[in-house]
């Protein structure tokens, strides 16, 4: 079956959500398309217990709270999610239509296509060492989907950045016993992060080695103790029951990078009116867009979805002049937001 859409957005982070709000206030409707098998990008397999402190109007939300917000605030779009594939193939169709596909076959026909997949799809850096491949989402994890899972166990989390340490200090007071082992004592992570983690260190609550896990002890398909490798030589044979893997996501830019636009440094070219790319038809936004004077901030990435959106409804009504029209006093925005009269719905 081949879906017929106004706009096609590649990504479901909140630079993506905010795309299918600013499209819907346009009257535009849209299908989104993720790699990841849940929504929030980057926000949700990065940093999801991560504070937020920019986000205009919000002094404080965690990561996963303002993608919880966004999904709220899409509702009366009927947003459709395509989760847990990948675009795998763009041809255009003819000036004003392009054919997208996925991974699981899953076809497209758009008017526009607007990718806001961050810097690229997000692979874990695995854990190189013989036996990880059969324990994997078993007893070795690299993300965490549900921490309760690990609350009375013996853990060890190998990796020194932000994820490493905020989910040491997460679990540490629910774990049976938990170290943490990383190649050096210097960390890539926030200074508060590390700061607690080393007070949990002087509380007693937890242990800290340098090191690299070299080896796993697997008996009847079960892993018993991971050997660290300390920079004396010396191994230490740890037991536990999960290692947890953070050494880091790996971006890549995948079929995106064959799709014939201009890239600098693996990011889209885009103008600043339009945000469109070097191909009519199809933007972007968010960390994947490179302009002149371009931030990484979702608070940017907000700003670039609403231009793309009024450029989106022109491509949509060529010749037609697209109105500025606000949600406070236009009565078409409002009812296309089931807001009566200005109340909330």
């Amino acid at each position: 079956m081949t879906i017929h859409t106004d706009s096609v957005i590649v990504g479901a982070g909140p630079c993506g959500l905010f795309q299918v709000f600013e499209l819907g206030l346009q009257g535009v409707n849209s299908h989104i398309i993720d790699a990841l098998p849940v929504v929030g990008g980057q926000c949700a397999e990065l940093y999801p217990d991560k504070p937020i402190y920019d986000i205009p109007g919000i002094p404080y939300c965690t990561a996963m709270d303002l993608v919880e917000r966004l999904l709220e605030q899409i509702k009366p779009f009927d947003p459709v999610f395509h989760l847990d594939q990948q675009v795998t193939h763009v041809a255009r169709i003819d000036d004003d239509s392009f054919t997208v596909r996925t991974a699981k076959d899953t076809e497209f026909v758009a008017k526009s296509i607007v990718i806001a997949g961050g810097v690229g799809s997000f692979q874990p850096m695995p854990l190189r060492v013989d036996g990880v491949e059969q324990l994997v989402d078993s007893q070795i994890f690299y993300r965490i989907r549900n921490p309760s899972e690990f609350a009375g166990k013996r853990l060890v989390i190998l990796g020194g950045g932000d994820s490493a340490l905020d989910w040491t200090n997460e679990l540490v007071s629910s774990a049976k016993t938990l170290t943490l082992v990383h190649r050096s004592e210097k960390f890539r992570a926030a200074d508060a992060s590390v700061q607690q983690m080393q007070q949990h260190i002087a509380n007693h609550k937890m242990q800290f080695m340098v090191g690299n896990a070299t080896e796993l002890t697997i008996s009847d398909g079960k892993m018993t103790e991971v050997h660290i490798t300390q920079p004396t030589r010396e191994v230490v044979k740890i037991p536990l029951d999960a290692l947890l893997v953070f050494f880091g996501l790996s971006p890549r830019l995948g079929p995106i990078s064959e799709w014939g636009l201009d890239l600098v440094r693996n990011q889209i070219t885009t103008d600043t009116q339009k945000f469109e790319s070097s191909k009519a038809g199809i933007y972007a936004i968010g960390d994947i867009a490179s302009y002149p004077g371009k931030k990484k901030l979702i608070l940017s990435g907000f700003h670039e979805a609403a231009l793309a959106a009024f450029a989106i409804k022109e491509r949509l009504n060529p010749g037609e002049k697209v109105h500025l029209q606000y949600t406070t006093t236009s009565p078409l925005l409002q009812q296309r937001l089931g807001v009566d009269g200005g109340t909330d719905p």
